[in-house]
């Protein structure tokens, strides 16, 4: 394995659909890894390398992140190679990750351990809906980012205009290293601003890396995006700043430093160009990963020290320290379960003792440790801080955090957003319930988002997750995977109930059965919370003075509140965004028990609830539909039919892009009516945005309907 210094972690992501597989498959081919290009809808049916489950290859999407290893000489992609030197070689651990924003867990967990990524934009969409929340997940893990503007050769491509879109929405510092030569069917290749040379891409694969002066009619455009980048570096890079006042010309070494400097310091965006489908630009943008991306040492990695009461330690990428490993993710293999995962600090060896910091230092050894190149393994003896790997035989759940025993640390784990959607699902053969079981199982473990639970009223079992193709894909999966074919019902959102106002409660529980009985008294008042703690769900204050409820009590008061916002009166799910105060109450020397003062709670927040103005919230999807121009007036009725609030609308190429707030109730089937009303050429996406109160007719409805369920 490289020196650490040679090493890059990263991650591909990008919007459903702007090409991250196929760049992929251009890296594994351009550093050998694999020997002939697949494509993701190729007439082979082999499919691309990393989309290996049979799903991936029918659907022509990526719904598993995969990992994958390279290595690559810098410089390797221009015609004058220079001799090769064992301090030109890098590696870099890749891991692919989904578009589909169903799949938004795997991006999630991906760039928890990566040290840096690629995003891929399209270069005639520009930054749409899904880029927004990639890069809203790269700015929460602090991962600096090189933007790829790919498919530089599809009509209505301009990857200035992309550039300038990264700016407007995104919020960044674009900085274009390179730009194209040429557009859409004309596009040749790029040209390099740091060595303003001209790079074209011969043969049929495009591993003939032509370099040529700057065409003459691009020399003053070349000319006007170099001053633009150097100004741009010197903005956030004091040594360039220097030069680019005193009038200097930077190096090109000097400016590939302050571009690295201020790309990990995350002040600027480098933006690369290309057609990874028509092999042009990926070797300049392999050496830019390696140019500009941080090594493992110059990322700041923190735990939560368990020994000193979760305080805060840096974990320094050093493989002389003790070892600490977080599993990031799982998958049921052939031979049981492999566990991935980045090794943050230290060294570990096949034959290693480890301990689960997260499941009470629970011991294991390492039977097994592996390398992944897609769904292939490669057999390893040891690894050490910086690599990404793959042990088997090691029972754990995704985010445990995994040590030597010299320290006891655990990771931050990484965020998991709330479901939306619900489904009932049944065996169709009574027979496969075994299996039916395994599979679930099997699921929750692998996957954060995907949450199973069996309702107490039907005795059904009920599948949650992040939309209609997420549940979609798992049933799927049941019936190739474990031979269980299943059965669903309507797909249910997942409402929420709240509170309005201040809602006050005085309750006393009082019970009498000969001998011991109960007694407990409780008051105090639920409200919602406050705008900047409403995403904490539910917050509870003990503010009671003089020990009116004895202080081994309190606990108990706040289980029950947590008991009773599981289920709200007005349609039976859960209550969010409340506060829950206790100022007093009583207990009795014999009768008061943790059982009593748990009832009053549950008791005390339903009487305080009707008093609290209890609403019904839905969950609102942010939608992005692209159609051609001509049918804006369809497209624009469909969503205004849905109850959908237009946000924004942007014509391009003779190409709508509107985007809107649609609650997800509205949208089951969307994509049949959004076909037949365009012609077959309309494509939508959607993500969670918010939960909003819902009107009070639609409110109606489902109290009525939810009071004879009950009936």
């Amino acid at each position: 394995m490289a020196a650490i210094e040679k090493v890059r972690n990263i991650g591909i992501s990008a919007h459903i659909d702007s090409g991250k597989t196929t760049l992929t498959e251009r890296v594994l081919f351009y550093t050998g890894k694999i020997h002939k290009i697949e494509e993701v809808r190729g007439k082979s049916g082999v499919g691309a390398k990393m989309d290996s489950m049979d799903l991936e290859r029918e659907k022509g999407i990526t719904i598993q992140s995969a990992a994958t290893y390279c290595n690559w000489y810098l410089g390797q992609g221009k015609a004058d190679q220079p001799a090769r030197t064992k301090n030109d070689e890098f590696e870099i651990n890749i891991i692919d990750t989904p578009g589909h924003v169903d799949f938004t867990i795997e991006v999630e967990r991906a760039l928890r351990v990566l040290d840096g990524a690629i995003l891929v934009l399209c270069g005639v969409a520009g930054v749409q809906s899904q880029s927004l929340t990639v890069d809203r997940q790269m700015r929460r893990y602090k991962v600096p980012r090189i933007a790829f503007v790919n498919k530089m050769d599809r009509q209505g491509a301009n990857a200035f205009r992309v550039a300038d879109q990264l700016r407007e929405k995104l919020h960044h510092k674009p900085v274009m290293i390179n730009i194209p030569i040429g557009a859409e069917d004309k596009f040749e290749g790029v040209i390099d601003l740091i060595d303003m040379k001209a790079f074209y891409y011969d043969g049929p694969t495009g591993d003939d890396v032509r370099e040529e002066p700057i065409p003459a009619k691009l020399s003053d455009l070349a000319k006007e995006y170099r001053a633009k980048m150097i100004a741009g570096v010197a903005d956030f890079d004091d040594a360039i700043a220097e030069k680019f006042l005193a009038e200097e010309e930077p190096t090109p070494a000097d400016l590939r430093a302050g571009i690295r400097r201020a790309t990990i310091a995350l002040k600027i965006t480098p933006v690369m160009c290309g057609s990874a489908y028509k092999n042009k630009g990926v070797q300049q943008l392999l050496d830019g990963v390696c140019q500009y991306l941080p090594n493992p040492t110059e990322v700041t990695n923190e735990a939560l020290d368990q020994r000193h009461n979760e305080e805060k330690v840096a974990l320094p990428s050093d493989p002389a320290k003790p070892f600490v490993g977080l599993a990031f993710k799982l998958e049921d293999g052939r031979f049981g379960q492999l566990t991935y995962m980045r090794i943050y600090q230290g060294k570990v060896t096949k034959g290693d003792f480890i301990f689960n910091c997260s499941a009470g230092d629970k011991k294991v050894k390492v039977p097994r440790l592996v390398r992944m190149h897609s769904n292939e393994m490669n057999d390893i003896d040891s690894a050490s801080a910086g690599d990404i790997v793959a042990l088997f035989g090691v029972e754990c759940a995704t985010g445990d955090t995994f040590t030597d025993g010299e320290v006891s640390v655990t990771m931050t784990s990484m965020h998991v957003p709330d479901a939306v959607i619900d489904l009932a699902i049944w065996p169709k053969d009574k027979g496969t319930e075994t299996n039916f079981s395994k599979a679930l199982n099997r699921f929750t473990r692998e996957d954060p988002t995907f949450r199973v639970r069996l309702d107490e009223e039907s005795s059904q079992t009920i599948i949650s997750g992040m939309g209609e193709l997420h549940l979609e894909i798992y049933i799927e999966r049941m019936k190739r995977e474990y031979q269980c074919e299943v059965e669903s019902g309507k797909p249910q959102v997942a409402y929420r109930e709240a509170v309005q106002r201040r809602g006050e409660y005085s309750y006393t529980h009082k019970k009498q059965t000969g001998g011991r009985g109960q007694y407990a008294k409780i008051e105090g008042y639920i409200e919602p919370l406050p705008e900047d703690r409403a995403n904490e769900g539910y917050v509870f204050e003990n503010e009671t003075v003089g020990g009116s409820i004895p202080r081994e009590f309190i606990p108990a008061c706040d289980k029950g509140f947590r008991e009773a916002i599981k289920e709200g009166s007005l349609i039976g799910f859960p209550v969010t965004g409340v506060l829950v105060v206790v100022n007093d109450g009583a207990s009795h020397a014999v009768d008061s028990s943790e059982q009593a003062f748990k009832t009053a709670a549950i008791m005390a927040f339903r009487e305080a609830y009707e008093r609290a103005k209890p609403i019904v919230l839905e969950p609102i999807m942010k939608v992005e539909v692209s159609a051609p121009s001509e049918f804006q007036g369809s497209v624009m009725g469909l969503i205004n039919q849905r109850r959908g609030v237009i946000i924004g609308s942007e014509n391009n190429e003779g190409y709508l892009t509107g985007t809107a707030d649609v609650p997800l109730a509205e949208m089951f089937g969307f994509s049949t009516v959004l076909r037949s009303a365009t012609q077959g050429k309309g494509e939508y996406s959607m993500e969670f945005s918010k939960y909003q109160q819902m009107p009070k007719g639609a409110q109606d409805e489902l109290m009525a309907s939810f009071r004879d369920k009950k009936v």
